[in-house]
């Protein structure tokens, strides 16, 4: 019997695309595009995947069964920003089916080869985001953003909850609009369309301003490297670094409170954040760390 062509729509999180996987082998098709909550048109037949438990489970077990390493690679590539990703994700699976875990050991192979390339990508975007977050206080809650290309918040939660143990604080992922929230030993991620943070107040203004001054003054001029810089700290990570806030966004934060700033304030260049009201009078002391 040749297995038939279809699309898969399912919810987007890794145990629904383990039931595509099961709803695959059971009803012999094979998914050519996998779509999320998103709509989609297509003109080969389309099937709506249910996530289910026990199917997740199942499939998990099977990989398991094969290699440890396997089901380890697959968890982290698919929190990647790979093209197709479940394609490359489902080629993977069936040669692992159909051949056993014996071409883990060539790293050139055309199937292996995508996910071990987009996980080295991930992993580096991980490293570098554990030193370049940064926080700040609004009104006794540490917040900070991030715009990573992979999804690294399920990743970074261990790390900052286990760092800021005894804090209150907020992660936000502008790039795929998820939220970690952690307070009193607790944490959760959930989706976020839209936050909006109010400007920082004056005393948070002053320690920004602080910090700026200590990282200009610990450089050394005589050995200024922009090439070097960029290397190790990627422009498109300091959209949300303290040390490169323009300092328009400062004076703003400075500035007498009026009937104009009734309305939540954006955070630089119009971009989202927690919402939290921007209060008649500069909120608590902050810090960044």
């Amino acid at each position: 019997m040749a297995w038939e062509d279809t699309v898969y729509q399912y919810d987007g999180s890794y145990d629904g695309f383990l039931c595509c996987i099961y709803e695959s082998y059971l009803n012999k098709e094979f998914p050519i595009a996998f779509y999320g909550d998103e709509e989609c048109f297509s003109l080969y037949p389309v099937r709506s995947i249910i996530t289910s438990p026990s199917h997740a489970r199942r499939v998990r077990r099977s990989i398991l069964r094969r290699s440890e390493a396997a089901d380890r690679l697959l968890q982290r590539a698919f929190l990647t920003c790979m093209e197709d990703k479940e394609l490359c994700l489902y080629r993977f699976i069936r040669k692992l089916y159909a051949e056993g875990a014996a071409f883990l050991k060539n790293q050139s192979d055309p199937v292996y080869y995508p996910l071990l390339k987009a996980v080295r990508h991930l992993n580096g975007e991980l490293e570098k985001l554990r030193g370049f977050v940064r926080f700040s206080e609004y009104s006794g809650v540490l917040g900070g953003e991030i715009e990573p290309k992979n999804r690294v918040l399920p990743l970074l939660r261990s790390h900052f909850c286990n760092r800021y143990a005894n804090e209150t604080f907020f992660l936000y992922d502008r790039t795929h609009r998820e939220l970690l929230l952690y307070d009193k030993g607790r944490s959760r991620i959930f989706p976020v369309d839209q936050l909006h943070l109010a400007l920082p107040g004056e005393e948070e203004v002053q320690y920004r301003r602080l910090w700026k001054c200590f990282y200009e003054h610990i450089a050394i001029q005589s050995r200024f490297n922009p090439r070097c810089q960029n290397t190790h700290m990627p422009k498109r990570y300091r959209g949300t670094m303290t040390e490169f806030l323009p300092d328009e966004f400062e004076r703003r934060a400075t500035a007498p409170y009026t009937a104009a700033d009734a309305v939540i304030p954006s955070a630089p260049s119009g971009r989202s954040a927690l919402e939290i009201p921007p209060p008649p009078v500069p909120p608590a002391v902050g810090s960044n760390l």
